[in-house]
């Protein structure tokens, strides 16, 4: 059996917070590989955003490249659509039955599962993997493995907000992927010449 992360997210953009915690999980629970997902229409998330699905898709690529455990899952980008977790991992079953599959939330997720779509049967298909998130109660009467990691109070509207304000973006994201925001003009931002 192949342990497998499905780490899914908007990833708008993905940041150093993404990476922390996907390779916190990967170690405590000793997974094969952590797949990131971008979802293609959030059912809880409207953003407003200027980077398109392709953008996206390209900016979790070059946030793991060099990182021989973490891949890409084009799953729901393929597939279009509104994302329900449940739709994507019943139909990922059946395309690798021989796959366990630990689907990791962070605690805001946590708060609200009881609120996803077809969450009983969800949780015949995965095991949901909790990371706690600073100011999130992560509590729930689902079954959730926790997993301990460093809270790191980041999320993507952070980044936005600081790429619309012309504010440093040093260890927040990869390097590529600031450059790769800055080359297509996304959130806002403006090229920097480098070194400044």
């Amino acid at each position: 059996m192949k342990k497998v992360g499905i780490f899914g997210g908007t990833f708008n953009p993905p940041h150093i917070g993404h990476l922390i915690m996907a390779n916190e999980v990967y170690a405590a629970l000793k997974l094969d590989e952590i797949r990131f997902m971008p979802n293609a229409t959030a059912p809880h998330k409207e953003v407003s955003s200027s980077a398109s699905n392709a953008q996206r898709l390209e900016m979790v690529e070059l946030a793991i490249q060099g990182i021989p455990h973490f891949s890409v899952e084009r799953f729901e980008m393929e597939r279009g659509g509104v994302s329900y977790t449940y739709e994507t991992m019943k139909a990922m079953r059946e395309r690798e039955p021989d796959a366990e599959f630990h689907f990791i939330i962070g605690g805001d997720m946590i708060d609200s599962l009881d609120s996803w779509y077809r969450i009983d049967d969800l949780l015949e298909l995965v095991h949901f993997v909790g990371v706690k998130r600073p100011g999130s109660n992560a509590l729930t009467d689902y079954k959730v493995h926790m997993v301990e990691a460093p809270e790191i109070n980041l999320s993507s509207t952070f980044i936005r907000n600081r790429l619309q304000h012309k504010g440093p973006l040093h260890f927040l994201l990869q390097p590529n992927v600031e450059a790769f925001i800055r080359k297509e003009g996304l959130y806002g931002a403006t090229t920097i010449v480098s070194g400044h």
